[in-house]
């Protein structure tokens, strides 16, 4: 083959693979379908499926606990726990934190690994519902286009909400917030105190490996941190008997003490 057929055939084999790429990008613009999102509640999530095929491989006999819930329907408490510990700008981005994206870039290139953390909550949901939890260059560029379409389409509460009800918190099958609280706390997730929200917020970048349940070192300092956090805000403050006692005066009834505020951006009628 001569030298120019050789660079005529690069050339048409350069422009089908680019017309590929162009195919396959354009493609995750239109599916999936994240506009149904708005009212349907997905049955079954990405994840959830990769779990069961993992179990079925293992011979795992393990099954999806899941059950679905509202917003208003998730203590408070739990909300900003999540937040503060997963993405406090949550309310703020479209999507993407580009200062934590910078940071976790930075920490790959030190360690020469391709792992690109720092995902937002909207991120981890278009991971959660379509995708697998591979970290190759391929799915962050799905997982980019998807998080972006679903700002674009679904109201910040609505993704919240999926969120919470999706989101894995356990190493035998628990999904979403309402099974997580349950199986933990045998309490629906309106029930859930302070101390116990930020323990199940605290595991959720690896809730396989660390239980909010027990003394394991990463929980207890992470979940410490949130709740310092949450009292300087003022979202929780120390318990009455223990203001009093420091100020040498009797406790007063319990239901002196303050209630968990609303969640930012849903009214109390919603």
């Amino acid at each position: 083959m001569t030298r120019t057929k050789k660079k005529s055939l690069f050339r048409r084999l350069s422009f089908f693979l680019l017309f590929l790429l162009l195919g396959f990008v354009a493609f995750q613009f239109v599916y999936p379908d994240v506009s149904a999102l708005k009212k349907v509640n997905p049955k079954k999530t990405a994840m959830m499926e990769y779990r069961e095929a993992e179990w079925k491989r293992e011979g795992k006999k393990y099954r999806v606990d899941q059950r679905w819930v509202s917003l208003r329907a998730v203590s408070p408490y739990l909300v900003k726990a999540v937040l503060i510990g997963e993405d406090d700008k949550f309310w703020k981005h479209e999507g993407f934190d580009y200062e934590a994206m910078q940071k976790a870039i930075e920490k790959d290139l030190k360690a020469q690994k391709f792992k690109l953390g720092g995902s937002t909550i909207s991120q981890q949901l278009a991971k959660n519902l379509y995708l697998s939890p591979s970290k190759n260059p391929i799915r962050k560029i799905r997982e980019a286009i998807i998080t972006w379409r679903m700002e674009k389409t679904l109201s910040k509460k609505r993704i919240l909400e999926l969120y919470l009800n999706v989101a894995e918190w356990g190493d035998r099958g628990i999904f979403g917030i309402e099974s997580a609280a349950r199986h933990y706390y045998g309490k629906p997730a309106s029930a859930l105190g302070p101390e116990e929200a930020v323990r199940l917020a605290a595991v959720l970048p690896n809730p396989r490996k660390f239980s909010p349940l027990g003394d394991q070192r990463y929980v207890v300092n992470r979940s410490n941190l949130i709740y310092k956090i949450m009292v300087r805000r003022g979202i929780v403050v120390p318990e009455y008997e223990e203001v009093e006692e420091d100020k040498g005066e009797p406790a007063g009834p319990p239901e002196q003490q303050q209630s968990p505020p609303p969640i930012e951006g849903l009214k109390p009628s919603e």
